[in-house]
């Protein structure tokens, strides 16, 4: 591998250092986010890929910085670069479950049966707010849809209010969409 890392120009060995360092920090980003989830199998997986990236990264640019400082520059850029690649593909793979919390004033029932209709079950509570009555909706969904279900709720009534939280335990979640959640973007999910 020494002889291959030596046959490269400066410029070959910037892009990979350059290209490595995003792969390394992404890694770390989703790895992070799933040690957080508690996926054990994928954290455990993800940290061993970063790690060796790192340590073949880094070693290259230790040994070189002295003739070849801009490697400095391509590994800080990589790492910068890793943290935005990594949340863009935390935000594509959406694991996890959301609690969205609506409020609404006039309409909260319409929202209510609206997202229903669609499949996701609400529960709903009477509330007093700054100007009167309101109605409060919670709904548990998968990651995924929280966009989905803001917008129906929002085709009902433009003027909700919403909160999404992420949720670290769930008992049950029984919805259509919930079925989905027995794919490959779970495994090592702590039961």
């Amino acid at each position: 591998m020494a002889e291959f890392i030596d046959s490269l120009s400066i410029i070959q060995l910037i892009f990979i250092t350059y290209f490595m360092r995003i792969c390394d920090v992404s890694l770390n980003t989703i790895k992070t986010i799933s040690v957080v989830q508690g996926r054990i199998a994928m954290a455990v997986v993800l940290g061993f890929f970063e790690v060796l990236i790192w340590v073949t990264v880094v070693s290259q640019v230790i040994t070189r910085l002295g003739d070849y400082p801009i490697l400095g520059v391509a590994y800080a850029a990589g790492y910068a670069t890793g943290n935005a690649v990594g949340i863009v593909i935390d935000r594509f793979m959406a694991l996890g479950t959301s609690v969205v919390r609506f409020i609404s004033q006039h309409q909260g029932y319409s929202v209510a049966d609206a997202l229903r209709s669609s499949g996701q079950p609400v529960t709903t509570f009477d509330g007093e707010g700054r100007d009167g009555h309101c109605l409060l909706m919670y709904a548990i969904c998968p990651r995924k849809r929280v966009q989905q279900i803001i917008k129906t709720a929002q085709s009902v009534d433009p003027n909700i209010f919403y909160l999404v939280e992420a949720v670290s335990q769930v008992r049950t979640l029984r919805t259509a969409a919930a079925k989905q959640q027995n794919s490959w973007l779970i495994w090592g999910k702590k039961k």
